[in-house]
């Protein structure tokens, strides 16, 4: 008898955590800040994948009210945007190994800072530190003709390699990435 229940006790907490697996994915497609995600496909097959969340500007001013200008922002919402490259790669003239990083930015109104952090696994904030940062790289700012109501990272092909694109609101702050 005593096996009988600890075997139901058993498959009772399994089937629990499988169902709470199952909900909590679930639940990020429902999220105000849905998972997102951009890839860069580089020569020879080997790509770069960024991976956030799109945070939505509902009304609010974004850069310099929501996002404050001069600090550390996390790129998008919820856990930490990463920045997966499966080969070498030239980041804005920066040689960044191929790797998994945390993607944080620094958003002035007329110059941005893009961070590549080493450390990795985050929520999302707090930002660990400068010396935690792989590279600072400087990033081209333009203003946009339309406003977009939700944050997006997306990457436009050119030759062989990709131009980096955040765009929320009317800003977009752009970086050159090649293989290396």
């Amino acid at each position: 008898m005593r096996n009988i229940i600890i075997s139901c006790t058993t498959l009772f907490v399994s089937l629990a955590l499988c169902a709470a697996t199952i909900v909590a994915q679930q639940d990020k497609s429902k999220r105000p800040s849905p998972p997102a995600k951009a890839e860069c496909k580089l020569t020879g097959g080997k790509t770069l994948t960024i991976d956030y969340s799109s945070p939505r500007a509902n009304g609010r001013k974004i850069y310099g009210g929501l996002v404050p200008y001069g600090e550390v922002w996390r790129a998008g919402a919820n856990e930490a945007t990463t920045f997966v490259t499966d080969t070498n790669l030239n980041v804005g003239g920066t040689a960044v190994p191929a790797g998994s990083y945390t993607m944080f930015t620094i958003p002035n109104a007329n110059q941005w800072t893009l961070i590549i952090s080493k450390k990795t696994g985050e929520w999302g904030v707090p930002y660990p530190g400068q010396g935690s940062d792989f590279a600072r790289i400087d990033m081209k700012v333009s203003q946009r003709s339309v406003s977009l109501a939700n944050f997006t990272i997306s990457f436009d092909q050119s030759g062989s390699g990709c131009t980096l694109h955040l765009d929320w609101e009317t800003t977009q702050a752009s970086v050159d990435i090649a293989a290396r």
